[in-house]
């Protein structure tokens, strides 16, 4: 393998596979108002959130972390600017104390709140406004969780960063990735270059996924699945998955490593490929590598789409976690671009209306249809060009995939974030 994508490969895995406690979203929005607070430096008395329509989206469902179960964007805000640390980007809300949940809620009956949409026509973008007598200061996130591109207080520009919409945000040559060389990089990668966030992924997302069985959390999906359809490996790995999101969908208080920007494709990306690796009784290396290909393979498929729109992320990694388990069995290119193939065939048409509850269960349709679409390659049967959207070639199929969620889907997007926040 090249040098150059050798070394792009692994920076993609060290930029995607981070830690966020709570929906990456309302997380966003925290962050982004204690960096506000930050350079305020003082409480504020009004707080003005402006936000995109997907931010509003997936911020109106979900509960907050550590707030004691509030919801909203309101919510959020006062959680960053009450109890946030904004050196801890994504994990702003982790350090938050029992008497600081208190202060968070009495703080938003306090000041005064406006929360509208942006004016602006990124699809990710999150402004914070504080007022504080005569001063102001101001934080803005656009493109991804963490890029902020200008924190100002009164007139003061403390930080100033182009942004263009058309341009990624990471620093990473993202084009650089097909099936075929990730594979290849699975295959060859020295694990000491991927081990430490690989092995954070392995005990975060199992660990509030066990936490999600032992709880009552939402709509309980996880425990729901082994009650009804028992402890098979098949069952184990969409429930587990299901059981991870119903905790972070409904306040667990515990981290998640996330992929493409969101905790649940993170989930969905490594829990069913831990369960099969534990089942298969396979190495340690065995499975890192495994974890390669599926968190991969489920960047891949979301460059394309955008880190927010009306297509479901968990297809993307549940397509993600199909080929590490297919990897797991001895499957390479060849058996692995099939299962995707067959995988976004299957579950391609399944919308994103927000983050909540339900999640869970699109987390376990998305990795039913990536186990679907594995057993279908494995017994020799599979779709062909000409299917629906499915085109002669992985990568091809991916493309319409990308053209059918950035572009196919838009109007789709208007009318669920309508029906969802009447604010189009």
């Amino acid at each position: 393998m090249k040098d150059l994508i050798y070394r792009e490969y692994v920076q993609i895995l060290k930029e995607e596979l981070i830690p966020a406690m709570g929906c990456t979203e309302p997380i966003a929005v925290a962050y982004c108002a204690a960096l506000a607070h930050k350079a305020l430096g003082q409480e504020p008395e009004q707080v003005e959130v402006l936000a995109s329509a997907n931010i509003i989206k997936n911020v109106k469902s979900v509960v907050v972390p550590n707030t004691g179960g509030l919801r909203g964007i309101a919510a959020a805000a006062a959680a960053g600017i009450a109890a946030g640390d904004a050196d801890k980007e994504l994990e702003v809300l982790s350090g938050v104390t029992q008497e600081q949940v208190q202060a968070i809620s009495a703080y938003l009956n306090r000041a005064k709140f406006t929360v509208a949409r942006s004016e602006k026509d990124y699809i990710f973008h999150i402004c914070v406004t504080l007022t504080a007598g005569a001063h102001t200061a101001q934080a803005e996130i656009a493109g991804n969780h963490t890029n902020v591109i200008g924190i100002r207080r009164n007139d003061i520009v403390l930080l100033q960063r182009e942004y263009r919409e058309e341009k990624n945000a990471s620093t990473t040559d993202r084009s650089l990735l097909n099936v075929e060389s990730i594979v290849e990089f699975a295959d060859c990668v020295d694990l000491a270059d991927v081990h430490s966030v690989l092995q954070r992924q392995i005990d975060c997302n199992m660990a509030i996924a066990e936490a999600g069985l032992q709880g009552d959390w939402g709509a309980n999906i996880g425990r729901i699945l082994l009650r009804s359809y028992g402890i098979s490996v098949h069952n184990r790995a969409k429930a587990y998955a299901a059981a991870a999101s119903d905790g972070r969908m409904n306040g667990c208080e515990m981290p998640v490593v996330i992929n493409s920007g969101s905790g649940n494709q993170g989930i969905t990306a490594s829990v069913p490929v831990i369960v099969y690796a534990q089942e298969l009784n396979v190495s340690q290396d065995q499975m890192l590598r495994a974890l390669v290909v599926s968190n991969l393979v489920t960047i891949h498929l979301k460059t394309g789409i955008g880190p927010l729109s009306a297509y479901c992320g968990a297809t993307s990694a549940g397509c993600g976690a199909a080929a590490g388990i297919t990897y797991l069995y001895g499957g390479r290119y060849r058996e692995i671009a099939h299962t995707i193939v067959n995988a976004l065939a299957i579950n391609s048409g399944m919308i994103c209306d927000g983050a909540k509850a339900s999640c869970a269960a699109k987390i376990a349709s998305a990795v039913e249809s990536g186990l679907l679409g594995m057993q279908m390659q494995m017994h020799g049967s599979q779709f062909y060009g000409g299917d629906g959207i499915v085109v002669k070639g992985v990568e091809n199929t991916i493309h319409n995939v990308y053209e059918l969620a950035r572009e196919g889907m838009r109007e789709t997007d208007r009318t669920i974030i309508h029906m969802m926040t009447e604010c189009v």
